[in-house]
């Protein structure tokens, strides 16, 4: 049995079966792991999630997960580069948001030791305080007040962790960290504003995994996002968006090899990353 992660596939579901048929997928025997982001931008949204879906994968929930989720009950959110209508106005729109809805922000893997994330986490959390972090989130998205949620979801602020957040501020904190965090300053201050490779953020910030004293040195992080970084491997960091949507690889990490083995499926541009 094989366990592979994947990066991001943002509807990109031609350049998806082909990485699944080149590492010879098969469901019967292999699990697959996905870093969120299934979907938007890319040109098949609804395709991927019915593949993902009856594949029955386990994936955690990415920013534009959560944005299709979002304005599938908020249409004031849609924005014009937004692919999503496709999935919204399926005849089985409703059960794949709904399956959507119901996966993790985080999974823990104790048996091999990996966790998975979207994006990152901030230097004071260590996986305890990010499982029951991401655990606060998931239960208001599979409550009945997730519609409240998704109002007030959007926006980048408070961008320092405490405890003694609450309410909307505590779970839109948390929210930003696993779903779009790649820089912070060494107080974990996000800056979530800043999108591009490592070089080429102001000199106080770095990349969110790079700092000495994080709590979460110890863990075998997974996660997507950052197609600007690319392929990334160090103690505990594997970093699976090599830019499918623009152009580069989709990534599968096979976990059950020591070290984990990365096959990268080349990608034709879907989108052009100057004009995005």
């Amino acid at each position: 049995m094989a366990l592979y992660a994947i990066g991001d596939v943002q509807g990109c579901c031609d350049e998806l079966e082909g990485l699944l048929e080149q590492i010879d997928f098969n469901p019967r025997r292999d699990r697959l792991w996905f870093a969120g982001d299934l979907v938007n931008r890319g040109p098949d949204s609804l395709k991927t999630l019915r593949l993902l879906h009856r594949l029955n994968i386990l994936t955690v929930l990415g920013n534009h997960d959560l944005h299709l989720l979002a304005t599938a009950c908020l249409p004031e959110h849609r924005k014009r580069k937004d692919t999503l209508e496709q999935v919204i106005q399926a005849p089985d729109g409703p059960a794949l948001l709904d399956w959507l809805r119901h996966q993790p922000l985080l999974h823990h893997d104790a048996e091999s030791g990996y966790t998975l994330i979207h994006a990152g986490l901030p230097p004071q959390w260590d996986l305890d305080t990010a499982r029951r972090c991401a655990a606060e989130v998931e239960q208001v998205l599979r409550s009945d007040d997730h519609v409240e949620f998704f109002k007030v979801m959007y926006g980048n602020h408070p961008s320092r962790w405490s405890d003694k957040l609450q309410g909307r501020d505590r779970l839109r904190f948390i929210t930003n960290c696993l779903t779009r965090l790649r820089y912070c300053d060494s107080n974990g201050r996000l800056a979530l504003e800043y999108k591009g490779p490592p070089g080429s953020q102001p000199r106080h910030l770095k990349p969110w995994f790079a700092w000495d004293r994080r709590k979460s040195r110890t863990m075998n992080i997974l996660f997507g996002h950052w197609s600007t970084l690319g392929a990334y491997d160090e103690a505990g960091i594997h970093a699976l968006d090599t830019g499918c949507l623009w152009g580069g690889r989709l990534t599968a990490l096979r976990l059950d090899r020591d070290p984990p083995e990365r096959i990268e499926y080349d990608c034709p541009c879907v989108i052009d990353p100057v004009k995005g």
